[in-house]
């Protein structure tokens, strides 16, 4: 991983659990797919995480967290988030998924992440990122 700055005004920040199976494929679809790469990722717990002072680390690692422009976004609000940063049809997709009221949202989003382990299992190893991606993956 690099020591790249954790600062978030250029670029969000998604802490994920790399231990779940879901949220490491999840990393894996946006570096695919962030094409001006705009998003940084680290785990849950690591270094930049406590760099930036643990955002959502009342959680407890059981929810994705998004760090833009000094705002932390926890589940549903940090999944919108995330696809409005990658941009294109994601971010319609996100503004779609906007349009569902936020309660209703995070139930869907609690509902898959209590079922996450069991129905994706735990990631065995992280993959080594690829020289384009190396900068983008914090530690």
């Amino acid at each position: 991983m690099t020591d790249a700055s954790p600062k978030t005004d250029r670029h969000p920040i998604l802490f994920f659990d790399g231990e779940c199976a879901l949220c490491s494929r999840t990393v894996r679809w946006l570096l695919k797919r962030d094409r001006r790469a705009i998003l940084r990722f680290a785990p849950l717990g690591g270094k930049t995480h406590s760099a930036l002072g643990g955002p959502g680390a009342s959680e407890g690692g059981s929810t994705l967290i998004l760090v833009r422009d000094g705002e932390v976004f926890l589940r549903s609000a940090g999944v919108v988030r995330m696809l409005w940063s990658i941009g294109g049809v994601w971010a319609l997709l996100g503004g779609l998924l906007w349009l569902i009221p936020l309660p209703l949202r995070d139930a869907g989003y609690r509902f898959v992440a209590a079922r996450r382990y069991r129905w994706f299992g735990r990631a065995d190893a992280c993959p080594m990122p690829s020289d384009d991606t190396r900068a983008r993956i914090l530690d």
